[in-house]
């Protein structure tokens, strides 16, 4: 950012300023949010008689090799090539690895989870992670919140769980007669899983948040650290359980590729937010696309909306209200 200095408060720059930065700030989380909220629709769009056609671990492979090729060239067009030679060792890279760990270790969770919770429960279940993440936030980056804002991030919870619950088919039509149908259900081990869960989600959130903040380095120059180490583990991690006789990219379609570019462009934005930003906000902008899902479901796909869609819509503008007036 420019900074001229000697700027009366009458100066045209200084009242056109905030206005312009509240107008990017505005169009970014807007982006977030539809690209958060189109992300289950596209890929039910994939599906083949019932089934995804890709790999999965493929495609994390490819979002996170496309987010390190973005920050690379982003990197090399700002010439601060003298800050990546200087900046190569240990103590500096080291701590980018974990993010990428953390992340690692909660796509396998999901996959655990399956055998102990059906997808319903852990779909409410894992609204926690917005009660970890806060907890977190304020014990590791020192942040105290307002009792306001503690309301508020009770209230988005509540929508979360509102929303999860109002997608539920308790009540479809054969659903008594269809035995096969899965039912309600979760272990002790499956509420361990999600607190684990919840916990690891909030902790890659904040300690994301941390590093980024606390090192002076380009955010592009970080990016790239992140990403190194991302391609690396889900790399290991896709060749590892890698189907034989699967190709990498087999099932693509553009449906595909258009989640691959969406989910590296919500990456690279979410890491502008956590550095210049907070965690918090990542929180609302995940809350808030519940509205772009829920009509996109509708109009790409005909799932019918219920009136209790509108609490939960209702309930994240007012929680915005309380934490950011």
């Amino acid at each position: 950012m420019i900074v001229i200095q000697n700027l009366g408060s009458g100066s045209p720059t200084h009242h056109r300023r905030p206005w312009m930065k509240g107008v990017r700030w505005g169009v970014l989380l807007g982006l977030m949010v539809l690209i958060y909220g189109s992300h289950a629709p596209l890929i039910a769009m994939t599906k083949v008689d019932g089934r995804v056609p890709f790999s999965s671990s493929s495609c994390v492979v490819l979002i996170e090799l496309t987010k390190l090729l973005v920050s690379l060239v982003t990197l090399l067009l700002s010439g601060d090539l003298s800050v990546l030679c200087g900046s190569l060792s240990p103590a500096l890279t080291a701590p980018y690895a974990v993010p990428a760990i953390l992340y690692a270790v909660n796509n396998n969770l999901v996959l655990l989870m399956q055998a102990y919770m059906d997808p319903s429960s852990f779909q409410v279940l894992s609204n926690l992670k917005i009660a970890s993440t806060a907890l977190l936030y304020t014990f590791c980056l020192r942040k105290r919140l307002r009792s306001a804002q503690w309301l508020a991030l009770g209230i988005l919870m509540g929508a979360g769980v509102c929303h999860s619950y109002s997608s539920l088919d308790l009540d479809g039509p054969g659903l008594a007669e269809d035995q096969a149908s899965p039912r309600l259900h979760i272990t002790a081990w499956g509420l361990v899983f999600v607190l684990v869960y919840c916990f690891i989600s909030g902790l890659a959130a904040v300690y994301t948040e941390r590093v980024l903040k606390g090192q002076r380095l380009p955010l592009s120059l970080q990016n790239l650290y992140l990403y190194v180490f991302g391609v690396a583990i889900n790399g290991v991690s896709y060749v590892s359980g890698m189907e034989s006789g699967k190709g990498f990219l087999e099932g693509y379609s553009a449906a595909v590729w258009a989640i691959v570019a969406g989910q590296a462009a919500n990456g690279l934005l979410m890491s502008v937010v956590l550095k210049h930003g907070s965690g918090i906000t990542r929180l609302f902008v995940i809350s808030s696309s519940m509205l772009v899902n829920a009509l996109l479901s509708w109009a790409l796909l005909g799932l019918q909306l219920t009136p209790l869609f509108l609490l939960p819509i209702t309930m994240i503008g007012l929680a915005a209200y309380l934490y950011y007036r």
